[in-house]
């Protein structure tokens, strides 16, 4: 039996199958145009509702028995008052496929399926059934979360901590577009920030468990402003972020106690942010493919409930 899962976030649609036998997903970034920092949602929708189809067909061509559950993202996180329009048209895809199969759907929150995506993808599904500290951190999410067993949503999440402005995503983007790069940025950031021969140890802002970022920002316009090259500047901004990080997790661990430690979102695909962190504590990531948004958490998510094993 498979589950499919549907997931249509602000930059990326994807759909996969999970099942016994492993997963496969198919899934194609929104296009940005070039310079800009970002989609509106009424442009995210419209692509969404134009890729999804073909990305399905896709999948399904190469499907091994039948579809017993479907699961989609359907709102940015397990709280109230989360929305974000373009997960509607992923869920919406979702119930309709699930009643036309005569088959449960099942509704989850995107950051849930990032949590199941880094328990899959790590080895480490056992943490279904137990507390953890996961790290959310991405282009709209930088969260650190005390993370226990729940019926309903799978995860219960407890914040301890999170950004008093910007994301850890953002300032990334923000730096790579201001350097010439395309949108999203971080893989070609983490390419030049290879080409860089300093290394740097920043002063961060991390107090009681939250972090400031905005200062990353202006920092990174005035070493370009003052003629510093671009691989420079892409050390120095990862290298930030990678030590805020280690810091949030410190302070993490303290407040929580020590469990293990789980990083998702796109963010957390960096090489040098990874080794930072790995260098001070036994950490598992999310692989790079399953870092970047991606529904193959969801479809884990809707086979897991299918099964009752959650």
């Amino acid at each position: 039996m498979n589950a499919l899962g549907i997931d249509t976030s602000n930059y990326t649609t994807s759909c996969a199958l999970y099942g016994a036998e492993g997963f496969r997903h198919e899934r194609r970034l929104l296009p940005v145009k070039p310079g800009e920092r970002g989609i509106r949602q009424s442009d995210a929708v419209f692509h969404h509702t134009q890729q999804l189809p073909a990305l399905t067909e896709t999948l399904l061509a190469g499907a091994r028995g039948p579809i017993e559950a479907v699961g989609a993202s359907a709102k940015p996180r397990d709280v109230a008052g989360s929305y974000m329009p373009c997960f509607t048209v992923g869920s919406g895809a979702a119930r309709s496929i699930a009643a036309a199969l005569g088959v449960p759907v099942y509704l989850f929150s995107h950051q849930a399926g990032h949590l199941a995506a880094a328990l899959v993808s790590a080895g480490r599904t056992e943490l279904l059934h137990q507390p953890f500290i996961a790290f959310h951190v991405s282009g709209g999410t930088t969260e650190a979360l005390l993370v226990r067993p729940d019926a309903e949503t799978v995860f219960s999440c407890e914040l301890l901590g999170g950004t008093e402005d910007l994301n850890a995503g953002q300032v990334i983007d923000r730096t790579g577009v201001r350097l010439g790069l395309q949108f999203p940025c971080g893989p070609a950031l983490e390419q030049l920030a290879a080409q860089s021969a300093c290394s740097f140890r920043p002063k961060v802002c991390v107090r009681e468990g939250n972090c400031s970022l905005s200062g990353l920002e202006n920092q990174c316009a005035a070493m370009l402003a003052d003629g510093a090259s671009a691989s420079d500047i892409a050390r120095y901004c990862l290298s930030f972020v990678a030590e805020t990080l280690v810091r949030m997790t410190a302070q993490a661990v303290v407040a929580a106690g020590d469990l293990p430690l789980i990083y998702a979102g796109g963010v957390m695909s960096n090489q040098l942010i990874r080794e930072a962190i790995l260098q001070s504590f036994n950490a598992d990531f999310a692989s790079p493919a399953l870092s970047c948004d991606n529904a193959v958490g969801v479809a884990a998510l809707a086979y897991w409930k299918k099964e009752g094993a959650v």
